[in-house]
């Protein structure tokens, strides 16, 4: 925040407490925690490496606290789950209510954020469970598969493959893509299915979210892969095609950190999702 007032703020105390705690800190450790000017603080080295530790303690207290939620309810207390943006909108309004149904004690504290980021927010102990599509190749970290959700093809109802039940996924050979932009493990998977370059991708446009691609198909701009979660509803003027087997897909996984507790919690959530999301109640539209 660069500024003891705003951090006071932000910590419900006065100015001059937070800065007389800081300076008690300072002085037990006899280190310089804040370089402090008339215009701003700015925490040095040595405070960088007090403030992870002192994250590491918090982390540490909260597994404490939830080492001991177990004993009395482990379907009980918080959980803070994460998934990634072209699959939440679609897994949560589903997801939620059931487990809310299945453990009525238990608080959901629902988080969308791009992979990357919910691993990271995984080591850092800011989600205690995560959807990630896999592979995830991170030994300090469980994943249990989950469900596959196949890629379809979106285009526009006046476009040549329309009228098609499904399509061999050689035609993606020969065409453009619309995809999304850098930082979407969404884009990756469309590059590896498609087994395109830079070339086979459509040039003059990259889109932030999901919803977007989609409007853009509707617009006759181009054409695009959508997962089948993401199809459920009809979309006026786009056709989802499915591809001819063995279809491309997205293996979605649930995850979490392997010193997590209460494990019990995790493979509760497991099972919920995989009923709710298996074979014979499919995501896909067939």
């Amino acid at each position: 925040m660069h500024s003891f007032s705003k951090a006071a703020k932000h910590c419900f105390v006065s100015q001059p407490t937070l800065s007389n705690q800081i300076r008690k800190l300072e002085q037990q450790f006899a280190i310089l925690l804040f370089e402090r000017n008339n215009r701003q603080v700015t925490i040095t080295p040595a405070g960088q490496m007090m403030v992870a530790s002192a994250r590491r303690i918090i982390r540490e207290v909260e597994q404490m606290k939830a080492i001991s939620q177990i004993q009395i309810d482990p379907f009980a207390g918080q959980c803070q789950l994460g998934a990634f943006p072209t699959l939440a909108p679609y897994l949560f309004p589903s997801l939620a209510p059931a487990l809310k149904d299945a453990m009525p004690d238990l608080r959901l504290l629902l988080r969308e954020e791009k992979t990357q980021r919910l691993l990271e927010l995984l080591h850092e102990g800011e989600l205690d469970l995560a959807f990630i599509a896999l592979p995830i190749e991170d030994e300090q970290l469980d994943a249990e598969l989950l469900f596959n959700d196949d890629f379809l093809l979106a285009v526009h109802s006046s476009h040549e493959l329309a009228t098609k039940s499904e399509v061999s996924i050689d035609v993606l050979d020969k065409t453009e893509l619309m995809l999304l932009e850098e930082g979407h493990c969404m884009r990756q998977q469309a590059l590896d299915i498609c087994r395109l370059q830079v070339s086979g991708e459509e040039q003059t446009f990259r889109a932030t979210s999901l919803e977007t691609l989609r409007q853009m198909v509707q617009a006759g701009t181009g054409i695009t892969l959508v997962p089948g979660m993401a199809a459920q509803t009809e979309t006026p003027r786009v056709s989802y095609i499915p591809f001819s087997s063995p279809a491309p897909s997205r293996q979605i996984a649930l995850v979490t950190r392997k010193e997590q507790q209460p494990q019990v919690l995790y493979q509760r959530i497991a099972s919920i999702t995989k009923e709710l999301f298996s074979p014979g109640r499919s995501c896909t539209l067939r």
